[in-house]
């Protein structure tokens, strides 16, 4: 029990947080599909594409996490600030290799195959959530920080206050309230920027700034740049972000198959989407937190401690995945219909459903198992698994089901299980 205890601890904050990230989802996928299924329609292919580029960009900030697990296992504080130092210079080259391709991109956006109506409120979107993902990626680097220093409850407030600021935005901005004009779409992309350059701006002043944090900003301040330091963050990084990369691509390909098929068919994605985000947001705050304690207990070399947590791990998130499976279950109707006022896009949601039920539990121990091997430092096994079975399986069994067997939407979805 004391090691459930130890997960739940570290595991709880972080899962919070990760509600956080997906209840801003929710918000901004509710108030925008309640002002019209285009602009529902348009989010959804913009921000497929954008989370391509946060996970990918996670993934490398992630890659910190198992050594600053390590260091603060032994109490070497010294390394922690070397290790977070050295990786923001890593995840800075990555942000700007994003900011190179995503412009890359936004002048290619005709050739997505996508609705031309929806055009007007992709390209303006499309910028503006563009520029928030650097604050995004800046924010993800201090969390990997303090959770992986046990302190997950930072990450946690600051994302509760941003995702508040957001959802009041959104009110203010999309539908033209307190004198602003309303702004739709790009109302909410406005929102979404100026929530997470707070919410980084308020992170980057606690380290700075708190007196519980001095020791760690000391550290900080007084490490050394060196080419070896960052060598090994990248090393540790780079198998994490191309392997989140590569899950994430799958749903941005399946997102762009879904606009072929029509608006409806990619409204209906979008809420399926937004609600599978929820599972794997919970899971993957419950796996962030044994990868921070496997890793702490490498650190130790406690070999016992880490086949304990990997063993906890693993029924708790089939305790999780099967909980969430009968909550949505329950309430399908009332959860699709969230989203938008079309009864197409609710009951074509509803059908998608029960292949969402069959996909997550295999996604939930896949994602507790990668994280224990990450909070090991072995982190490369996971990358070539999911080269296998994302982009040699899912992604064309999705095309062949959705559209060489004619199943359409429901096709693309049954790709993943």
């Amino acid at each position: 029990m004391n090691k459930i205890k130890e997960i739940l601890r570290i595991g709880l904050p972080i899962m919070l947080g990760q509600a956080c990230v997906i209840i801003l989802a929710f918000a901004d996928n509710i108030m925008i599909g309640w002002h019209s299924v285009d602009e529902l329609a348009a989010s959804s292919f913009v921000n497929n594409i954008m989370n391509l580029f946060i996970m990918t960009e996670l993934g490398f900030a992630t890659g910190m996490t198992p050594m600053i697990g390590a260091h603060n296992g032994t109490g070497n504080i010294k390394g922690i600030g070397t290790t977070l130092k050295n990786g923001l210079i890593v995840n800075g080259i990555i942000g700007g290799i994003s900011v190179v391709l995503l412009t890359v991109i936004y002048f290619c956006l005709g050739l997505f195959g996508q609705a031309p109506e929806l055009m007007p409120f992709i390209k303006p979107y499309f910028i503006i959530i563009g520029i928030s993902s650097l604050f995004a990626l800046g924010f993800n680097v201090l969390k990997q920080f303090t959770d992986g220093i046990c302190k997950p409850m930072i990450s946690m407030t600051l994302l509760i206050g941003g995702n508040l600021l957001n959802i009041f935005g959104n009110w203010v901005l999309i539908y033209g309230k307190l004198g602003f004009p309303e702004m739709g779409l790009t109302g909410a992309g406005i929102s979404t920027l100026v929530s997470r350059a707070v919410i980084l701006i308020a992170f980057v002043a606690y380290i700075f700034k708190s007196k519980r944090m001095n020791e760690y900003a000391r550290a900080i301040k007084e490490a050394v740049l060196s080419h070896s330091d960052v060598r090994c963050v990248f090393k540790m990084g780079y198998p994490i972000g191309i392997q989140m990369a590569l899950e994430t691509s799958t749903f941005t390909f399946a997102a762009v198959m879904a606009g072929w098929l029509g608006v409806l068919e990619l409204a209906a994605h979008q809420v399926v989407l937004t609600i599978s985000q929820l599972f794997f947001l919970m899971m993957q705050g419950l796996s962030f937190a044994v990868s921070i304690l496997v890793s702490n207990a490498f650190g130790r070399k406690d070999i016992g401690a880490i086949r304990e947590y990997a063993r906890k791990g693993y029924f708790m998130t089939l305790g999780i995945s099967a909980t969430l499976s009968i909550i949505l279950y329950c309430f399908r109707y009332q959860a699709a219909g969230i989203f938008s006022d079309s009864p197409e896009v609710t009951a074509l949601a509803v059908s998608l459903f029960f292949l969402l039920f069959a996909y997550q539990f295999g996604d939930g121990l896949q994602l507790c198992f990668a994280n224990v091997l990450r909070g090991i430092q072995d982190v490369k096994p996971i990358m070539y698994a999911a080269f296998v079975s994302y982009y040699l399986i899912a992604i064309p069994s999705a095309y062949i089901l959705g559209f060489k067997a004619g199943l359409g939407i429901q096709g693309i979805w049954l790709g993943f299980p």
